[in-house]
């Protein structure tokens, strides 16, 4: 059984991933702790607001985000184009992978297969033990004939969107004096100091967003452990898949994330990683239905939202209707019947 609690899955090989020496998590691991020695992991990197934002890595072809661990482990690639893809993608595509180029590993799981049934139909079944997959893929600045990135047009305001999230999730948020921002499971509360005490609103959005990723993990939404105490390595564990979950959802609104004030993990993060270089798979994978979780608030407002909208300009144009003004109708007395109109046109 792995340490995720699973049994040890089969593997399988794209692209001949697996046959590299040191194993894959192991590499995965070593390049975010030498990262976070060096304060340049992804979710350590400074937000600039005037940055163009570029959002998750994606495959151009399927036009799929990546998700869990692909997401974290191609971010740390340090690219701001997020287009990756298989060679035989891009070759499908008629684009050309540049001699000489080295392509980047991820992993994915396969947790169903398809069985033949008696009546020769065929049902999706689970598998025993997993069956992991690596494949290779490649990323835009190395592909030849590929298209220039586009960057989807933004139509909200990310402040407000941000907003509207936080009171839309229904938690209850309590604004006090003072600098402390923090989740209390106690009283399944979040506690952020007043608006105006941030540097920016920015930065008020991307604290609350944090806290908010706390806040899923209450026994009655995702359930995660949340006994631990301050500086344990529990709650170190917690607070990376809260900071690897607001950089998700920070990316996505548009507000980024806030990663100064967490630096006191950084060590903490580092042995649980040295320790066990699949914790950050988990914290992955956690941080991924935390993203999932929260923004599940966000399209069902949008949803809502637009649902509003709509009925707004339908009621807007039957009362514009409404008010129309009768058309201009000529007094019946003062009309002449057609032949007379016919006769008078035929002696002019």
């Amino acid at each position: 059984m792995s340490a995720d609690g699973l049994q040890a899955p089969q593997q399988a090989v794209e692209n001949g991933a697996s046959k590299e020496k040191v194993p894959y998590a192991q590499r995965v691991a070593q390049q975010l702790i030498a990262q976070l020695e060096a304060g340049t992991a992804p979710w350590q990197r400074p937000w600039n607001p005037d940055a163009i934002t570029f959002g998750r890595p994606m495959n151009p072809v399927s036009n799929r985000p990546y998700h869990g661990i692909n997401a974290v482990y191609l971010m740390a690639q340090g690219h701001d184009d997020p287009r990756w893809c298989t060679y035989k993608q891009a070759a499908a595509e008629g684009w050309q992978i540049r001699r000489g180029e080295k392509g980047t590993t991820v992993e994915y799981w396969q947790w169903e297969k398809d069985e033949k049934q008696a009546d020769g139909s065929k049902r999706s079944v689970k598998m025993d033990r997993p069956k992991v997959f690596w494949a290779t893929v490649f990323h835009a600045s190395q592909i030849d004939g590929i298209p220039p990135y586009v960057v989807p047009e933004r139509t909200w305001d990310p402040q407000e969107r941000a907003e509207e999230l936080l009171q839309a999730s229904g938690a209850w948020i309590e604004h006090r004096p003072g600098p402390d921002a923090f989740y209390s499971p106690a009283s399944d509360r979040i506690i952020l100091p007043s608006k105006e005490l941030f540097p920016s609103a920015q930065n008020y959005y991307a604290t609350g967003l944090h806290e908010l990723g706390h806040w899923s993990g209450h026994p009655s939404r995702l359930s995660r452990d949340m006994t631990g105490t301050f500086a344990s390595e529990s709650y170190a564990k917690e607070e990376l898949r809260a900071e690897i979950s607001s950089l998700m959802v920070g990316t996505e609104i548009g507000v980024g994330h806030d990663p100064g004030q967490h630096a006191a993990y950084v060590k903490s993060w580092i042995k649980a990683l040295k320790d066990d270089p699949r914790e950050i798979f988990r914290a992955a994978a956690d941080a991924e239905k935390i993203f999932n979780f929260v923004m599940q608030f966000d399209r069902q407002h949008m949803l809502e939202k637009g649902q509003s909208q709509e009925q707004e300009r339908s009621t807007d144009k039957a009362h514009e209707e409404q008010r129309a003004p009768e058309p201009v109708r000529e007094p019946i007395a003062a009309r002449r019947p057609r032949s007379q109109e016919r006769q008078a046109g035929m002696s002019r």
